[in-house]
């Protein structure tokens, strides 16, 4: 097969290739060819993003590590940093969903530690398709398992997090892990190699051949009928291992053995060396002879390119060689010297003392091809209307309140997070379904809450506005809870970037995500983009998913969703203007996406939550909880139940019930609860309703001339549908 063909094969293009033999001066080897399509693949170059991530706010007061490292991190006090990030692995768990998520989330753990940051929570956002067909339960039940084995054995808590069901995501699902760490300021390591001589040491698990091919071949490419042939291309993931290898490394680093530290994940061998080198403006000479294998005969190539978990490269002066392999044994951890660092910024790979590869490391990682995009609204209906379950006949609002909480989006997560362990390591303070945002105590006292959120449905009606709703949600969240954000990660999920249409989705939702973080002054810390999520079906939803972090100074002062004391008053706080077109109830009567959704005072809404916050911090408000999908009256129900107490409530008469009831405007109303001197505080410094009272084992609605009286054993009813999925 000609080179040409080879490359093709491995997804660079015509024109990519022949700027490989220009920069080159050459053709490339095999060896060659492999490193280059893995390192300008779309997965480890942004190729057709890095661009518009530019547009970003990446600077704020309490950013401790930005963008360009494996993971951001903003300081919360006491001389201590919190590490985060999100990321993908959706093409990986699509092909095979259970290997998919568990190694989806290993690779998030080792972002984290690879910065110096104890592993500390996990959150999982996940989109599948209808719940009832047969793709979906198996996609569904092994994604889960998966996130849930590799979670709860290697001791980390899955805290949060977010599952919506759409038809878009029947072939393409969507897997994205967020991960959190707790690290002391002066702790914190970056990954650029440097000092001429240095050793370069490669530590963790054997290298094998699973995951070759997994960053260009399935992770840059639309998915197809033969998907179940990419199999080997996904990672085979070992939490035990993993185990090892973090305590190993953070030992590694508390004993100040390191120069620089980089996991293995998408490229292994090829993107970890060759971005270290990149950031020291170095070189390194890799000789992969010496690299642990697990499966004998393996090639150099597939050395380079194998995505094998569990392994992370380290540079360390040659003095502390000694020590560094030391504590690999310790841990039982293969440590292995591979090569070292250089002055000519130069990737050699030798195989013994045979060179079997020559790449400058400018054209490997700054000289890639960038993409500018040719957006363009679409002129018809991208996505098919979704079934109708509920007629339009359907006015009654008991019969559509208890609907919507039987549906897919809104009914309760509880059968799925009890698989997954969320008080390990004893800093849970409030737990899945307690509160609107996860909320984990920190050493002296404060805490901090985290959100992740992102409805693609509302993004396909509007990208620009759905994109800053997902931000609000997140900051609403946090609200309820009484933090105040600190920074934000994102996790960008589109289809095929070449196509106009996936292009003005992507334009226009990053301009929403940039217009909102420099509204609200909250600074993104990093993320992860994933494009060509398609499938012959079509594109999923754009997707973006925004993973937020808020603090505040007292763990036991956090806020919850659920009414809290018989008695108190309910409130309805800010400027919240409902709208019905592109709702969850929208959906069940199989409506149309509309092509906008109204737009939003982002400055008012930010008043209003931090109104709220700082009520929940101060002890004024007994419950907080944010309206969103449903609308008004799904939240009281939500609260109801959280809380397992009824309310009466009359709202007063109004010129549209269905609107008032279950329209929806993300991260802008608030139902709240307390004593009536709290309120008529809360109410001093935000727009706020009085209009009922907790109390008996019913919601009881008045509107004008209707009436909703809903038992809460009906609101549990309904709210369990989901728990046949799990049984």
């Amino acid at each position: 097969m000609r080179t040409v063909d080879r490359a093709l094969a491995l997804g660079l293009t015509e024109a990519e290739f022949a700027l490989v033999c220009a920069k080159l001066d050459r053709e490339p080897n095999e060896v060659e060819l492999a490193v280059f399509s893995l390192m300008w693949s779309e997965h480890c170059a942004y190729k057709h993003s890095k661009k518009l991530l530019r547009q970003l706010p990446s600077e704020g007061p309490r950013l401790a590590m930005g963008p360009g490292e494996n993971a951001g991190a903003v300081t919360v006090g006491d001389g201590y940093v919190l590490a985060f990030k999100v990321e993908s692995h959706n093409h990986p768990s699509a092909v095979e969903p259970f290997q998919g998520a568990a190694t989806g989330v290993g690779g998030i753990l080792r972002d984290i530690f690879a910065i110096g940051a104890r592993p500390i929570a996990i959150l999982d956002s996940l989109r599948f398709g209808d719940p009832e067909s047969v793709r979906t339960r198996y996609l569904l039940d092994h994604a889960v398992g998966g996130i849930g084995h590799y979670g709860n054995s290697i001791g980390v808590p899955t805290i949060g997090g977010e599952v919506y069901f759409e038809g878009p995501y029947e072939q393409n699902c969507l897997v994205n892990a967020m991960a959190l760490g707790l690290a002391r300021a002066d702790g914190l390591i970056r990954s650029a190699a440097s000092g001429v001589g240095n050793a370069l040491i490669l530590f963790g698990a054997a290298t094998g051949r699973d995951g070759i091919g997994g960053a260009s071949v399935l992770a840059s490419a639309e998915l197809g009928e033969e998907d179940a042939a990419k199999r080997p291309t996904v990672q085979v993931g070992d939490p035990f291992a993993e185990k090892k290898l973090l305590e190993c490394s953070l030992e590694l680093l508390d004993r100040g053995l390191l120069v620089a530290l980089q996991d293995l994940g998408a490229a292994g061998l090829s993107s970890s060396s060759a971005e270290m080198a990149s950031k020291g403006e170095v070189g390194l000479d890799i000789d992969v002879s010496r690299v642990p294998l697990r499966e004998a005969g393996m090639e150099p190539w597939e050395i380079m390119v194998s995505e094998s978990q569990e392994r992370m490269l380290c540079v360390t002066d040659p003095e502390t060689v000694a020590a560094v392999l030391a504590v690999c044994e310790k841990w039982e951890v293969h440590g292995t010297v591979i090569g070292s660092v250089t002055e000519e910024r130069v990737l050699r790979v030798l195989d013994g003392d045979a060179m079997v590869g020559e790449m400058p490391v400018e054209a490997l990682v700054d000289d890639c091809p960038l993409y500018d995009l040719t957006p363009s609204p679409p002129t018809s209906a991208l996505y098919p209307a979704p079934p109708c379950v509920l007629g339009a006949d359907v006015t009654d609002p008991r019969e559509i309140l208890l609907a919507l909480l039987a549906s897919p989006n809104i009914a309760s997560r509880r059968p799925l997070f009890e698989q997954y362990d969320c008080i390990v390591q004893s800093r849970t303070v409030r737990r899945p379904e307690q509160a609107d945002a996860a909320v984990l105590a920190m050493p002296g006292g404060g805490a901090i809450a985290v959100s992740i959120d992102g409805s693609g449905r509302r993004v396909a009606c509007d990208p620009y506005t759905g994109t800053v709703e997902a931000v609000l949600e997140c900051t609403a969240n946090l609200a309820c809870c009484g933090a105040e954000p600190l920074g934000l990660t994102n996790c960008l999920n589109f289809g095929n970037p070449e196509k106009p249409h996936i292009a003005w989705q992507l334009t226009e939702s990053i301009r929403g995500l940039a217009d909102a973080c420099r509204a609200l002054e909250v600074p993104v810390v990093g993320g992860n983009v994933s494009l060509y999520n398609e499938s012959g079906g079509g594109p999923i939803y754009p997707t973006p998913v925004v993973g937020m972090v808020g603090e505040l100074p007292d763990a036991a002062r956090a806020g919850r969703s659920g009414f809290a004391v018989a008695g108190d008053l309910v409130g309805f706080a800010g400027p919240f203007r409902p709208s019905l077109p592109g709702s969850e109830l929208a959906k069940l009567r199989g409506e149309e996406l509309p092509s906008s959704l109204p737009p939003l005072d982002i400055a008012a809404l930010r008043a209003a939550q931090r109104a709220i916050f700082e009520a929940v911090r101060a002890g004024a408000l007994a419950s907080a909880h944010d309206v969103a999908e449903g609308g008004f009256l799904v939240a009281l129900a939500e609260c109801c139940l959280a809380g397992g107490v009824g309310a009466v409530l009359d709202l007063g008469a109004t010129d549209d019930l269905e609107r008032t009831l279950f329209g929806e405007s993300p991260g802008s109303g608030f139902v709240v609860s307390g004593s009536p001197d709290a309120l008529a505080a809360v109410g001093e410094l935000v727009d706020l309703d009085v209009f009922g009272t907790i109390g008996g084992d019913v919601l009881d609605v008045t509107s004008g001339r209707a009436r909703v009286v809903v038992s809460l054993d009906d609101l549990r009813g309904a709210h369990s549908a989901l728990a046949p999925l799990f049984p």
